[in-house]
């Protein structure tokens, strides 16, 4: 009879510390996520033809954008989006290019202190030191925005295909067809 009784009791601390350990760890809070001091763009994309699920990568904080294809993150790291080039805005040794201005704003609206993801092909960085990388925005309606795709499917940057990294060669290939003969963008304009 002891002997029921004391592993009944055994029995029950163990559950009890099992339940309370559950609810320790198990339901921990997420730290606070700091609004960002920009307002919510009203005509946030839609992440159609450019949309992407099950994604992996490094999470950042958009600090600065450069230009059209060029951003800076929390990490002070300079990243330049693979696969994509849009008119050049900033270089002083080049004249700003048709269509860069609007480019260029374009990425600010979109990224301007922003969490986004980052993700790499096969090279880490290129001859700047910027590091390389496929660029996706979280968007408020749960889907997520291919920055890079997005930008050469609105006719906002051409397809810049720098081997080795071309995983997603194919599908820019085809955004910029189909920006081209809508007349999206530097397409109807330049």
């Amino acid at each position: 009879m002891w002997q029921n009784t004391k592993s009944l009791v055994v029995v029950s601390f163990l559950i009890i510390f099992l339940g309370l350990g559950f609810l320790w760890y198990g339901f921990k809070p997420e730290p606070p996520v700091i609004a960002s001091p920009v307002p919510i763009i009203q005509n946030t994309p839609e992440a159609t033809s450019s949309a992407t699920q099950g994604l992996m990568g490094e999470r950042a904080l958009v600090t600065e954008v450069v230009d059209g294809d060029t951003i800076k993150i929390s990490t002070g790291q300079t990243v330049r989006f693979v696969g994509i080039d849009t008119p050049e805005t900033v270089d002083p040794r080049r004249p700003v290019g048709c269509f860069g201005k609007e480019a260029s704003n374009e990425t600010k609206s979109l990224l301007s202190n922003k969490e986004i993801i980052l993700q790499k092909d096969i090279s880490g960085s290129d001859k700047y030191k910027r590091i390389l990388r496929y660029i996706f925005l979280p968007l408020d309606n749960g889907q997520t925005l291919f920055v890079n795709d997005y930008l050469v499917r609105e006719g906002f940057a051409r397809v810049y295909t720098y081997p080795p990294d071309v995983k997603f060669d194919k599908q820019f290939k085809e955004a910029e067809k189909q920006a081209k003969e809508g007349k999206k963008g530097l397409w109807g304009r330049c």
